[in-house]
Protein backbone atom coordinates (compact mmCIF):
# COMPACT_ATOMS: atom_id res chain seq x y z
CA UNK A 1 0.00 0.00 0.00
CA UNK A 2 2.74 2.41 0.24
CA UNK A 3 3.66 4.79 -2.58
CA UNK A 4 6.52 4.35 -4.75
CA UNK A 5 8.42 6.95 -3.39
CA UNK A 6 7.69 5.99 0.20
CA UNK A 7 9.08 2.81 -0.29
CA UNK A 8 12.41 4.33 -1.47
CA UNK A 9 12.69 6.31 2.02
CA UNK A 10 12.15 3.17 3.96
CA UNK A 11 14.87 1.45 2.35
CA UNK A 12 17.42 3.23 4.10
CA UNK A 13 19.29 0.57 6.15
CA UNK A 14 19.13 -0.30 9.92
CA UNK A 15 21.83 1.26 10.87
CA UNK A 16 24.19 3.60 8.56
CA UNK A 17 27.68 2.94 9.32
CA UNK A 18 30.31 6.01 9.14
CA UNK A 19 33.48 5.43 10.63
CA UNK A 20 36.54 7.70 11.50
CA UNK A 21 39.15 6.84 13.07
CA UNK A 22 41.33 9.08 15.22
CA UNK A 23 40.61 11.62 18.03
CA UNK A 24 37.14 12.63 17.52
CA UNK A 25 36.99 16.20 17.04
CA UNK A 26 34.28 17.11 15.15
CA UNK A 27 30.39 17.36 15.66
CA UNK A 28 29.48 14.05 13.52
CA UNK A 29 27.68 13.53 10.62
CA UNK A 30 24.08 15.43 9.89
CA UNK A 31 21.87 13.68 11.26
CA UNK A 32 18.38 12.39 10.05
CA UNK A 33 15.14 11.45 11.01
CA UNK A 34 16.25 8.13 13.47
CA UNK A 35 19.24 8.38 13.96
CA UNK A 36 21.75 8.97 16.39
CA UNK A 37 25.45 9.08 16.80
CA UNK A 38 26.92 6.88 18.50
CA UNK A 39 30.95 6.99 18.82
CA UNK A 40 33.23 4.24 20.79
CA UNK A 41 36.47 5.25 22.40
CA UNK A 42 39.19 2.62 22.88
CA UNK A 43 40.96 2.59 25.83
CA UNK A 44 42.56 -0.97 25.42
CA UNK A 45 45.48 -1.97 24.25
CA UNK A 46 43.89 -4.76 21.22
CA UNK A 47 41.23 -4.07 18.67
CA UNK A 48 37.58 -4.04 19.75
CA UNK A 49 34.75 -5.28 16.98
CA UNK A 50 31.52 -3.88 17.95
CA UNK A 51 28.35 -5.43 17.23
CA UNK A 52 24.39 -5.00 17.31
CA UNK A 53 20.72 -5.97 16.73
CA UNK A 54 17.30 -4.82 17.19
CA UNK A 55 15.08 -5.90 19.77
CA UNK A 56 12.47 -5.93 17.54
CA UNK A 57 14.17 -8.28 15.11
CA UNK A 58 13.33 -11.74 15.91
CA UNK A 59 15.99 -13.85 16.93
CA UNK A 60 18.75 -11.93 14.54
CA UNK A 61 22.09 -12.55 13.90
CA UNK A 62 24.20 -10.05 15.35
CA UNK A 63 25.50 -7.48 12.58
CA UNK A 64 28.72 -5.82 12.27
CA UNK A 65 28.90 -2.47 13.35
CA UNK A 66 32.12 -0.97 13.51
CA UNK A 67 35.87 -1.91 14.66
CA UNK A 68 37.75 0.85 16.66
CA UNK A 69 41.41 0.33 16.63
CA UNK A 70 43.43 0.19 20.26
CA UNK A 71 45.13 2.80 22.29
CA UNK A 72 42.69 5.34 22.83
CA UNK A 73 41.40 5.36 18.89
CA UNK A 74 37.74 5.97 18.20
CA UNK A 75 35.22 5.09 15.55
CA UNK A 76 31.66 6.48 14.92
CA UNK A 77 28.39 5.57 13.37
CA UNK A 78 24.92 6.40 12.75
CA UNK A 79 22.44 4.31 14.46
CA UNK A 80 18.51 4.26 14.26
CA UNK A 81 16.82 4.99 17.09
CA UNK A 82 13.47 3.52 15.89
CA UNK A 83 13.54 0.27 18.18
CA UNK A 84 15.57 -1.06 20.95
CA UNK A 85 19.23 -2.14 19.87
CA UNK A 86 21.45 -4.70 21.67
CA UNK A 87 25.11 -3.66 21.03
CA UNK A 88 27.82 -6.01 21.84
CA UNK A 89 31.78 -5.05 22.19
CA UNK A 90 34.11 -8.15 21.62
CA UNK A 91 37.68 -8.00 21.08
CA UNK A 92 40.02 -9.67 18.72
CA UNK A 93 39.29 -12.75 19.71
CA UNK A 94 36.04 -14.08 18.63
CA UNK A 95 33.36 -14.96 20.96
CA UNK A 96 34.82 -13.18 23.86
CA UNK A 97 32.88 -10.67 24.65
CA UNK A 98 33.91 -7.41 26.52
CA UNK A 99 30.18 -6.08 27.35
CA UNK A 100 26.91 -6.24 26.06
CA UNK A 101 23.81 -3.60 26.50
CA UNK A 102 20.25 -3.30 25.25
CA UNK A 103 19.27 0.62 24.86
CA UNK A 104 17.24 2.86 22.76
CA UNK A 105 19.03 5.55 21.77
CA UNK A 106 16.86 9.54 21.35
CA UNK A 107 16.44 11.07 18.01
CA UNK A 108 19.08 13.60 17.14
CA UNK A 109 21.22 12.19 19.95
CA UNK A 110 25.18 12.22 20.53
CA UNK A 111 26.59 9.34 22.91
CA UNK A 112 29.71 7.65 23.81
CA UNK A 113 30.83 4.47 25.03
CA UNK A 114 34.17 4.17 26.92
CA UNK A 115 35.63 0.85 26.69
CA UNK A 116 38.24 0.68 29.22
CA UNK A 117 39.36 -1.31 31.96
CA UNK A 118 37.55 -1.09 35.05
CA UNK A 119 39.24 -0.02 38.44
CA UNK A 120 37.59 -2.66 40.33
CA UNK A 121 38.55 -5.40 38.93
CA UNK A 122 40.26 -6.56 35.52
CA UNK A 123 38.28 -7.00 33.14
CA UNK A 124 36.97 -4.07 30.70
CA UNK A 125 33.78 -2.57 30.91
CA UNK A 126 31.80 0.12 29.15
CA UNK A 127 30.92 3.34 30.17
CA UNK A 128 28.56 5.19 28.75
CA UNK A 129 27.60 9.05 28.31
CA UNK A 130 25.60 11.79 26.38
CA UNK A 131 27.39 14.34 24.48
CA UNK A 132 24.06 15.69 23.08
CA UNK A 133 21.22 15.49 24.31
CA UNK A 134 18.53 14.23 21.96
CA UNK A 135 15.56 16.01 20.67
CA UNK A 136 11.87 15.11 21.84
CA UNK A 137 10.85 13.54 18.79
CA UNK A 138 7.25 13.16 19.71
CA UNK A 139 6.60 16.97 20.20
CA UNK A 140 5.59 17.45 16.70
CA UNK A 141 2.71 14.64 17.43
CA UNK A 142 1.63 15.82 20.73
CA UNK A 143 1.16 19.60 19.01
CA UNK A 144 -0.74 18.18 16.05
CA UNK A 145 -2.69 16.23 18.05
CA UNK A 146 -3.54 19.20 20.45
CA UNK A 147 -4.39 21.28 17.07
CA UNK A 148 -6.55 18.77 15.67
CA UNK A 149 -8.37 18.15 18.95
CA UNK A 150 -9.30 22.37 19.00
CA UNK A 151 -10.26 22.31 16.17
CA UNK A 152 -12.58 18.92 16.65
CA UNK A 153 -13.52 20.57 19.74
CA UNK A 154 -14.43 24.20 17.90
CA UNK A 155 -16.42 22.06 15.20
CA UNK A 156 -19.02 20.34 17.94
CA UNK A 157 -19.62 23.57 20.28
CA UNK A 158 -20.10 25.66 17.45
CA UNK A 159 -23.28 24.26 16.34
CA UNK A 160 -24.10 23.74 19.65
CA UNK A 161 -24.13 27.18 20.52
CA UNK A 162 -26.11 27.80 17.03
CA UNK A 163 -28.60 25.82 17.72
CA UNK A 164 -29.15 26.69 21.63
CA UNK A 165 -28.27 30.64 20.64
CA UNK A 166 -32.11 31.14 20.74
CA UNK A 167 -32.65 29.38 24.01
CA UNK A 168 -31.46 31.92 26.43
CA UNK A 169 -32.29 35.62 26.56
CA UNK A 170 -28.41 36.42 26.98
CA UNK A 171 -27.30 34.29 23.74
CA UNK A 172 -30.37 35.88 22.04
CA UNK A 173 -29.39 39.49 22.93
CA UNK A 174 -25.55 38.53 21.77
CA UNK A 175 -26.56 36.64 18.51
CA UNK A 176 -29.83 38.27 17.65
CA UNK A 177 -28.74 42.13 17.85
CA UNK A 178 -29.70 44.41 14.99
CA UNK A 179 -32.53 45.97 13.38
CA UNK A 180 -34.41 42.87 12.04
CA UNK A 181 -34.13 40.82 15.63
CA UNK A 182 -34.54 41.81 19.10
CA UNK A 183 -35.62 39.51 21.77
CA UNK A 184 -39.03 39.94 21.53
CA UNK A 185 -38.43 38.59 17.73
CA UNK A 186 -38.06 34.61 18.25
CA UNK A 187 -39.66 34.19 14.88
CA UNK A 188 -36.97 34.20 12.74
CA UNK A 189 -34.85 32.19 15.32
CA UNK A 190 -36.89 30.10 16.28
CA UNK A 191 -37.44 28.96 12.37
CA UNK A 192 -34.41 26.37 12.50
CA UNK A 193 -35.17 24.53 15.46
CA UNK A 194 -39.32 23.82 14.22
CA UNK A 195 -38.06 21.95 10.80
CA UNK A 196 -38.10 18.56 11.10
CA UNK A 197 -36.18 15.79 8.89
CA UNK A 198 -36.87 12.75 7.66
CA UNK A 199 -34.71 9.92 9.27
CA UNK A 200 -32.31 8.77 6.46
CA UNK A 201 -32.33 5.02 5.88
CA UNK A 202 -28.62 5.20 5.05
CA UNK A 203 -25.75 3.88 7.91
CA UNK A 204 -24.32 6.77 8.71
CA UNK A 205 -21.90 4.48 10.83
CA UNK A 206 -20.93 2.62 7.90
CA UNK A 207 -19.76 5.95 5.70
CA UNK A 208 -17.97 7.39 8.63
CA UNK A 209 -16.17 4.15 9.48
CA UNK A 210 -15.21 3.18 5.96
CA UNK A 211 -14.34 7.28 5.75
CA UNK A 212 -12.22 6.92 8.68
CA UNK A 213 -10.14 3.85 7.90
CA UNK A 214 -9.52 5.69 4.34
CA UNK A 215 -8.49 8.76 6.04
CA UNK A 216 -5.87 6.75 8.27
CA UNK A 217 -4.60 5.35 5.07
CA UNK A 218 -3.85 8.51 3.08
CA UNK A 219 -1.99 9.56 6.55
CA UNK A 220 0.22 6.15 6.62
CA UNK A 221 0.61 6.44 3.03
CA UNK A 222 1.69 10.02 3.24
CA UNK A 223 4.71 9.00 5.46
CA UNK A 224 2.54 9.14 8.79
CA UNK A 225 5.14 12.27 9.81
CA UNK A 226 7.92 9.83 9.92
CA UNK A 227 7.15 7.84 12.66
CA UNK A 228 7.64 3.82 12.60
CA UNK A 229 4.15 3.34 14.37
CA UNK A 230 2.37 4.96 11.33
CA UNK A 231 4.35 2.76 8.99
CA UNK A 232 4.20 -0.93 8.55
CA UNK A 233 5.33 -3.44 10.68
CA UNK A 234 8.32 -5.40 9.86
CA UNK A 235 7.15 -8.76 9.94
CA UNK A 236 5.05 -9.77 13.42
CA UNK A 237 3.24 -7.34 15.47
CA UNK A 238 0.75 -4.12 14.74
CA UNK A 239 0.96 -0.86 14.12
CA UNK A 240 -1.54 1.94 12.79
CA UNK A 241 -0.45 1.23 9.33
CA UNK A 242 -1.86 -2.60 9.66
CA UNK A 243 -5.30 -1.63 10.93
CA UNK A 244 -6.62 0.08 8.03
CA UNK A 245 -6.73 -2.59 5.26
CA UNK A 246 -8.75 -5.25 7.28
CA UNK A 247 -11.02 -2.08 8.09
CA UNK A 248 -12.03 -2.11 4.44
CA UNK A 249 -12.49 -5.78 3.64
CA UNK A 250 -14.61 -6.01 6.95
CA UNK A 251 -16.87 -3.03 5.56
CA UNK A 252 -16.96 -4.49 2.06
CA UNK A 253 -18.54 -7.28 4.01
CA UNK A 254 -21.47 -5.04 5.74
CA UNK A 255 -21.73 -3.41 2.44
CA UNK A 256 -22.24 -6.52 0.77
CA UNK A 257 -25.05 -7.53 2.77
CA UNK A 258 -26.69 -4.68 3.02
CA UNK A 259 -26.74 -3.24 -0.63
CA UNK A 260 -27.78 -6.85 -2.07
CA UNK A 261 -30.76 -7.31 0.59
CA UNK A 262 -31.58 -4.15 -0.90
CA UNK A 263 -32.05 -4.80 -4.66
CA UNK A 264 -33.29 -8.16 -3.86
CA UNK A 265 -36.04 -6.64 -2.25
CA UNK A 266 -36.85 -4.54 -5.11
CA UNK A 267 -36.93 -7.99 -7.49
CA UNK A 268 -33.52 -7.77 -9.04
CA UNK A 269 -32.65 -11.04 -10.58
CA UNK A 270 -29.04 -13.34 -9.90
CA UNK A 271 -28.25 -12.77 -13.13
CA UNK A 272 -28.60 -8.51 -12.96
CA UNK A 273 -26.38 -9.23 -9.76
CA UNK A 274 -24.28 -11.46 -11.34
CA UNK A 275 -23.48 -8.98 -13.89
CA UNK A 276 -23.01 -6.12 -11.54
CA UNK A 277 -20.76 -7.27 -9.31
CA UNK A 278 -18.71 -9.09 -12.35
CA UNK A 279 -18.28 -6.17 -13.58
CA UNK A 280 -17.19 -3.97 -10.51
CA UNK A 281 -14.96 -6.57 -10.03
CA UNK A 282 -13.19 -6.32 -13.43
CA UNK A 283 -13.21 -2.59 -13.04
CA UNK A 284 -11.64 -2.69 -9.68
CA UNK A 285 -8.83 -5.05 -11.30
CA UNK A 286 -8.00 -2.98 -13.99
CA UNK A 287 -7.89 -0.40 -11.87
CA UNK A 288 -4.87 -2.01 -9.60
CA UNK A 289 -3.37 -3.25 -12.72
CA UNK A 290 -3.48 0.06 -14.91
CA UNK A 291 -3.60 2.91 -13.29
CA UNK A 292 -1.95 2.22 -9.91
CA UNK A 293 0.95 0.29 -11.57
CA UNK A 294 1.76 3.66 -13.49
CA UNK A 295 5.10 4.77 -13.46
CA UNK A 296 5.57 8.20 -15.38
CA UNK A 297 9.38 6.63 -15.76
CA UNK A 298 9.18 3.21 -17.48
CA UNK A 299 5.65 3.99 -19.46
CA UNK A 300 2.24 2.51 -18.37
CA UNK A 301 2.58 -1.11 -18.36
CA UNK A 302 6.00 -2.11 -18.47
CA UNK A 303 6.30 -5.53 -17.79
CA UNK A 304 9.74 -5.25 -15.88
CA UNK A 305 8.26 -3.58 -13.10
CA UNK A 306 4.44 -4.75 -13.44
CA UNK A 307 3.11 -5.70 -10.10
CA UNK A 308 0.25 -8.43 -10.63
CA UNK A 309 -0.89 -8.39 -7.34
CA UNK A 310 -2.45 -5.15 -5.21
CA UNK A 311 -4.30 -3.96 -3.18
CA UNK A 312 -7.35 -2.85 -5.50
CA UNK A 313 -6.92 -6.95 -6.99
CA UNK A 314 -7.20 -7.92 -3.60
CA UNK A 315 -9.97 -6.04 -2.67
CA UNK A 316 -11.69 -6.73 -6.18
CA UNK A 317 -11.43 -10.29 -5.66
CA UNK A 318 -12.71 -10.39 -1.91
CA UNK A 319 -15.78 -8.35 -2.95
CA UNK A 320 -16.27 -11.03 -5.91
CA UNK A 321 -16.63 -14.01 -3.33
CA UNK A 322 -18.19 -12.42 -0.76
CA UNK A 323 -21.09 -11.26 -3.43
CA UNK A 324 -21.25 -14.62 -4.88
CA UNK A 325 -21.63 -16.21 -1.66
CA UNK A 326 -24.33 -13.18 -1.13
CA UNK A 327 -25.61 -14.49 -3.90
CA UNK A 328 -26.61 -17.82 -4.42
CA UNK A 329 -27.04 -18.76 -0.39
CA UNK A 330 -27.99 -15.37 0.87
CA UNK A 331 -31.36 -14.70 0.15
CA UNK A 332 -33.04 -15.93 3.09
CA UNK A 333 -35.86 -14.21 4.36
CA UNK A 334 -36.07 -13.38 8.26
CA UNK A 335 -38.34 -15.58 10.11
CA UNK A 336 -41.19 -13.45 12.00
CA UNK A 337 -40.52 -12.91 15.93
CA UNK A 338 -41.99 -16.17 17.11
CA UNK A 339 -40.13 -18.13 19.44
CA UNK A 340 -37.47 -20.82 18.25
CA UNK A 341 -34.72 -22.36 19.82
CA UNK A 342 -32.39 -21.41 17.57
CA UNK A 343 -33.83 -17.54 17.35
CA UNK A 344 -30.36 -16.33 19.33
CA UNK A 345 -28.05 -17.58 16.53
CA UNK A 346 -30.78 -16.97 13.51
CA UNK A 347 -28.14 -15.04 12.16
CA UNK A 348 -25.33 -17.77 11.97
CA UNK A 349 -27.91 -21.06 11.16
CA UNK A 350 -29.79 -19.53 8.21
CA UNK A 351 -26.92 -19.33 6.56
CA UNK A 352 -25.06 -22.47 7.12
CA UNK A 353 -23.83 -22.25 3.59
CA UNK A 354 -21.76 -20.19 3.41
CA UNK A 355 -20.19 -20.42 6.82
CA UNK A 356 -19.59 -24.11 5.32
CA UNK A 357 -17.58 -22.51 2.67
CA UNK A 358 -15.85 -19.98 4.95
CA UNK A 359 -14.77 -23.24 6.97
CA UNK A 360 -13.46 -25.17 4.16
CA UNK A 361 -11.43 -22.27 3.02
CA UNK A 362 -9.51 -21.08 6.24
CA UNK A 363 -9.08 -24.96 6.51
CA UNK A 364 -7.41 -24.83 3.20
CA UNK A 365 -5.43 -22.03 4.27
CA UNK A 366 -4.15 -24.06 7.46
CA UNK A 367 -3.58 -26.83 5.64
CA UNK A 368 -1.30 -25.42 3.03
CA UNK A 369 0.50 -23.06 5.46
CA UNK A 370 1.41 -25.69 7.97
CA UNK A 371 1.47 -28.90 5.69
CA UNK A 372 2.94 -27.78 2.46
CA UNK A 373 6.59 -28.95 2.15
CA UNK A 374 8.91 -25.56 0.93
CA UNK A 375 12.55 -26.76 -0.45
CA UNK A 376 15.10 -25.87 1.53
CA UNK A 377 13.02 -24.56 4.57
CA UNK A 378 11.07 -26.31 7.72
CA UNK A 379 7.65 -27.22 7.05
CA UNK A 380 4.90 -24.80 8.57
CA UNK A 381 7.43 -21.71 8.85
CA UNK A 382 6.24 -18.41 9.40
CA UNK A 383 9.05 -16.40 9.85
CA UNK A 384 10.63 -13.43 7.85
CA UNK A 385 13.83 -15.40 6.99
CA UNK A 386 17.17 -13.10 6.34
CA UNK A 387 18.46 -12.66 9.57
CA UNK A 388 15.72 -13.54 11.78
CA UNK A 389 15.70 -16.99 13.29
CA UNK A 390 19.13 -17.02 13.52
CA UNK A 391 20.02 -17.32 9.97
CA UNK A 392 19.06 -20.58 9.50
CA UNK A 393 16.18 -20.23 6.70
CA UNK A 394 17.82 -17.33 4.84
CA UNK A 395 15.61 -17.60 1.56
CA UNK A 396 12.51 -18.76 3.50
CA UNK A 397 10.54 -15.14 3.77
CA UNK A 398 7.25 -15.98 4.29
CA UNK A 399 6.96 -19.73 4.35
CA UNK A 400 4.70 -21.21 1.98
CA UNK A 401 2.66 -18.25 0.98
CA UNK A 402 5.76 -16.26 -0.17
CA UNK A 403 7.10 -19.98 -1.99
CA UNK A 404 3.71 -19.80 -3.71
CA UNK A 405 3.36 -16.08 -5.05
CA UNK A 406 7.32 -16.18 -6.47
CA UNK A 407 6.25 -19.59 -8.45
CA UNK A 408 2.91 -17.76 -9.74
CA UNK A 409 4.61 -14.98 -10.09
CA UNK A 410 8.56 -14.09 -9.89
CA UNK A 411 9.82 -11.17 -10.13
CA UNK A 412 6.28 -8.92 -10.87
CA UNK A 413 5.49 -8.98 -7.12
CA UNK A 414 6.37 -6.66 -4.61
CA UNK A 415 9.72 -6.06 -4.17
CA UNK A 416 10.39 -4.13 -1.43
CA UNK A 417 8.65 -6.18 1.99
CA UNK A 418 8.63 -4.48 5.19
CA UNK A 419 10.57 -6.99 6.26
CA UNK A 420 13.51 -6.14 4.18
CA UNK A 421 15.06 -3.19 5.91
CA UNK A 422 15.58 -5.11 9.09
CA UNK A 423 15.84 -8.53 8.22
CA UNK A 424 17.87 -8.42 5.22
CA UNK A 425 16.02 -10.32 3.27
CA UNK A 426 17.04 -11.38 -0.27
CA UNK A 427 13.63 -12.97 -1.74
CA UNK A 428 10.58 -10.57 -2.90
CA UNK A 429 7.72 -11.10 -0.95
CA UNK A 430 3.48 -9.65 -1.70
CA UNK A 431 2.08 -8.38 1.56
CA UNK A 432 -1.25 -9.08 -1.31
CA UNK A 433 0.06 -12.55 -2.38
CA UNK A 434 -2.32 -15.74 -3.07
CA UNK A 435 -2.63 -17.47 0.68
CA UNK A 436 -3.28 -14.61 2.14
CA UNK A 437 -6.11 -13.62 -0.09
CA UNK A 438 -8.12 -16.62 1.54
CA UNK A 439 -8.03 -14.78 5.07
CA UNK A 440 -8.87 -11.45 3.34
CA UNK A 441 -12.05 -13.76 2.47
CA UNK A 442 -12.30 -14.34 6.22
CA UNK A 443 -12.37 -11.04 6.75
CA UNK A 444 -14.94 -9.86 4.85
CA UNK A 445 -17.20 -12.64 5.92
CA UNK A 446 -16.92 -11.25 9.20
CA UNK A 447 -18.10 -8.05 8.11
CA UNK A 448 -21.05 -9.96 5.97
CA UNK A 449 -21.87 -11.09 9.56
CA UNK A 450 -22.35 -7.87 11.00
CA UNK A 451 -24.43 -7.00 8.03
CA UNK A 452 -26.39 -10.20 8.95
CA UNK A 453 -27.04 -8.99 12.45
CA UNK A 454 -28.53 -5.92 11.31
CA UNK A 455 -30.89 -7.07 9.24
CA UNK A 456 -31.83 -10.05 11.38
CA UNK A 457 -32.48 -7.58 14.22
CA UNK A 458 -33.67 -4.86 12.41
CA UNK A 459 -35.14 -1.70 15.06
CA UNK A 460 -33.64 -3.68 17.91
CA UNK A 461 -30.40 -1.72 18.75
CA UNK A 462 -29.92 -3.73 21.98
CA UNK A 463 -29.35 -7.09 20.53
CA UNK A 464 -27.35 -5.39 17.73
CA UNK A 465 -24.87 -3.81 20.00
CA UNK A 466 -24.94 -6.81 22.48
CA UNK A 467 -24.19 -9.24 19.45
CA UNK A 468 -21.45 -7.08 18.03
CA UNK A 469 -19.55 -7.20 21.66
CA UNK A 470 -20.51 -10.78 21.67
CA UNK A 471 -18.22 -11.03 18.23
CA UNK A 472 -15.68 -9.06 19.04
CA UNK A 473 -14.80 -11.09 22.69
CA UNK A 474 -15.21 -14.17 20.80
CA UNK A 475 -12.44 -13.06 18.44
CA UNK A 476 -9.82 -11.42 20.94
CA UNK A 477 -9.95 -13.90 23.02
CA UNK A 478 -9.16 -16.13 19.41
CA UNK A 479 -6.51 -14.10 18.56
CA UNK A 480 -4.86 -14.10 22.30
CA UNK A 481 -5.26 -18.06 22.04
CA UNK A 482 -3.33 -18.23 18.89
CA UNK A 483 -0.70 -15.19 19.61
CA UNK A 484 -0.68 -16.38 23.24
CA UNK A 485 -0.77 -13.05 23.92
CA UNK A 486 3.17 -12.09 22.28
CA UNK A 487 4.16 -10.52 19.21
CA UNK A 488 6.61 -13.59 18.05
CA UNK A 489 6.08 -16.50 20.36
CA UNK A 490 2.33 -17.69 19.52
CA UNK A 491 1.15 -20.71 17.67
CA UNK A 492 -0.08 -18.26 14.51
CA UNK A 493 1.86 -14.92 15.81
CA UNK A 494 -0.35 -12.04 14.34
CA UNK A 495 1.00 -10.78 11.02
CA UNK A 496 -0.28 -8.38 8.22
CA UNK A 497 2.07 -9.80 5.75
CA UNK A 498 0.94 -13.05 5.58
CA UNK A 499 -3.02 -12.18 7.11
CA UNK A 500 -2.54 -14.65 9.32
CA UNK A 501 -5.32 -16.52 11.06
CA UNK A 502 -4.74 -14.18 14.68
CA UNK A 503 -4.35 -11.00 12.31
CA UNK A 504 -8.02 -11.75 11.22
CA UNK A 505 -9.02 -12.53 14.27
CA UNK A 506 -7.70 -9.59 16.26
CA UNK A 507 -9.06 -7.13 13.67
CA UNK A 508 -12.50 -8.64 13.19
CA UNK A 509 -12.51 -7.95 17.00
CA UNK A 510 -11.42 -4.40 16.39
CA UNK A 511 -14.00 -3.86 13.30
CA UNK A 512 -17.39 -5.41 15.99
CA UNK A 513 -15.75 -2.93 18.66
CA UNK A 514 -15.76 0.20 16.28
CA UNK A 515 -18.69 -0.15 14.31
CA UNK A 516 -20.34 -0.62 17.07
CA UNK A 517 -19.52 2.45 18.64
CA UNK A 518 -19.90 4.43 15.71
CA UNK A 519 -23.46 2.89 15.60
CA UNK A 520 -24.29 3.92 18.63
CA UNK A 521 -23.02 7.31 18.24
CA UNK A 522 -24.18 7.95 14.91
CA UNK A 523 -26.98 5.86 14.13
CA UNK A 524 -29.03 5.44 17.52
CA UNK A 525 -28.17 8.58 19.61
CA UNK A 526 -27.08 10.69 16.80
CA UNK A 527 -24.77 12.86 18.81
CA UNK A 528 -22.11 12.98 15.81
CA UNK A 529 -22.75 13.10 11.72
CA UNK A 530 -19.68 11.78 11.05
CA UNK A 531 -17.97 14.67 10.07
CA UNK A 532 -15.45 14.70 8.20
CA UNK A 533 -15.05 11.48 7.86
CA UNK A 534 -18.65 10.68 6.17
CA UNK A 535 -17.33 12.73 3.31
CA UNK A 536 -14.39 10.91 2.09
CA UNK A 537 -16.18 7.34 2.88
CA UNK A 538 -19.27 8.09 0.71
CA UNK A 539 -16.35 8.61 -2.34
CA UNK A 540 -13.70 5.98 -1.13
CA UNK A 541 -12.70 5.08 -4.62
CA UNK A 542 -12.29 8.78 -5.76
CA UNK A 543 -10.12 8.99 -2.65
CA UNK A 544 -8.23 6.08 -2.54
CA UNK A 545 -7.06 6.63 -6.82
CA UNK A 546 -6.81 9.96 -6.55
CA UNK A 547 -4.45 9.95 -3.75
CA UNK A 548 -2.33 7.13 -4.91
CA UNK A 549 -2.51 8.80 -8.69
CA UNK A 550 -1.67 12.18 -7.50
CA UNK A 551 -0.42 12.44 -4.20
CA UNK A 552 2.67 12.90 -4.43
CA UNK A 553 2.84 16.24 -6.78
CA UNK A 554 2.37 19.83 -5.68
CA UNK A 555 -0.11 20.95 -3.80
CA UNK A 556 -0.60 17.37 -2.29
CA UNK A 557 3.11 16.87 -0.77
CA UNK A 558 6.51 18.96 -2.26
CA UNK A 559 10.48 17.86 -1.75
CA UNK A 560 11.47 18.65 2.01
CA UNK A 561 14.25 20.26 3.23
CA UNK A 562 14.34 19.73 6.80
CA UNK A 563 15.67 16.13 7.45
CA UNK A 564 16.19 16.29 11.07
CA UNK A 565 12.79 16.44 12.15
CA UNK A 566 9.73 15.25 12.08
CA UNK A 567 7.81 18.54 11.90
CA UNK A 568 7.99 19.04 8.36
CA UNK A 569 6.84 15.65 7.02
CA UNK A 570 3.99 15.34 9.77
CA UNK A 571 2.69 18.65 8.94
CA UNK A 572 3.39 17.06 5.05
CA UNK A 573 1.00 14.08 5.93
CA UNK A 574 -1.60 16.20 8.03
CA UNK A 575 -1.62 18.33 4.59
CA UNK A 576 -2.29 16.24 2.44
CA UNK A 577 -4.78 14.14 3.93
CA UNK A 578 -6.59 17.33 5.30
CA UNK A 579 -6.65 18.29 1.49
CA UNK A 580 -8.35 15.33 0.23
CA UNK A 581 -11.07 15.24 2.78
CA UNK A 582 -11.94 18.78 2.05
CA UNK A 583 -12.08 17.56 -1.76
CA UNK A 584 -14.16 14.96 -0.84
CA UNK A 585 -16.40 17.34 1.22
CA UNK A 586 -17.16 19.77 -2.00
CA UNK A 587 -17.72 16.64 -3.77
CA UNK A 588 -20.23 15.96 -1.29
CA UNK A 589 -21.71 19.31 -1.49
CA UNK A 590 -22.50 18.91 -5.04
CA UNK A 591 -23.74 15.53 -4.86
CA UNK A 592 -20.97 13.90 -7.03
CA UNK A 593 -20.01 10.29 -5.94
CA UNK A 594 -18.32 7.92 -7.92
CA UNK A 595 -19.34 4.61 -8.60
CA UNK A 596 -18.63 1.25 -10.28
Amino acid sequence: MKPRKLLQTSLTLLILVTSSYGRHSNPGPDLKMDQALLTFHNQLTKEVHIFYTSDYCYKCVYQHLVSVKPNNSNASAVISTKFSLTVRAESQTRNATLCRWSQTYGEGGHYSVWIQMSEAASNPSCAHSVDKRPNNAYLPLLVSALLLAIIALSFVVAPYIYRRRCTSKFIKTICCQGPQFSVDNDAACEAEPNTTKATPTRLRSLDTFRGFALTVMVFVNYGGGGYWFFQHAPWNGLTVADLVMPWFVFIIGTSVVLAFRSMQRRGVSRLQLLRKFTWRTVVLLMLGFCFLNYSPRDGPLSWSWLRIPGVLQRLGFTYFVLALLQTFWGQKEIPLRSYHCWNPIQDVVLYWPQWLIIILLETLWLCITFLMPVPNCPTGYLGAGGIGDDGLYPNCTGGAAGYIDRLMFGDNMYRYPTCKELYHTTQPFDPEGVLGTINSIVMGFLGMQAGKIIISYKAMNVHILSRFLVWAVILGISAAILSKCTRDGGFIPVNKNLWSLSYVTCMGCFSFLLLGGMYFVTDIKRWWGGQPFIYPGMNSIFVYVGHSLLGFYFPFSWEMRLQQSHWEWLFQSLWGTALWVLIAYLLYRKKFFLKI
